[in-house]
């Protein structure tokens, strides 16, 4: 019954942004809880000498876990062997 209570004041929240500009900052509130759910995914910077599989037994304990680093990082990366220091790639949360 308290998540009927909930219902009704989205719907006041919906007619409001409708009608002023305040609901901006309302989005801009949403936006930054979704960026904290993304906090399951780190990032790590690649330094000389590292491959998928040295980051992937850092991160996750297990060298064979590479292609979860590869497969979060294919906008960046068509090699899995060929990362570059500086690169920056997103290490998602243990596969």
């Amino acid at each position: 019954m308290g998540n009927e209570t909930n219902k009704p004041d989205f719907s006041d929240v919906q007619s409001g942004s409708s009608s002023t500009a305040p609901t901006k900052a309302d989005f801009s509130d949403v936006q930054s809880g979704s960026s904290s759910t993304a906090d399951p995914v780190q990032t790590y910077t690649v330094v000389s000498g590292d491959s998928l599989s040295k980051i992937a037994k850092h991160f996750y304990g297990d060298a064979n876990k590479w292609k979860a680093i590869f497969e979060a990082n294919t906008d960046q990366l068509s090699d899995p062997n060929r990362i570059k220091p500086g690169q920056v790639l997103k290490i998602p949360a243990n596969p």
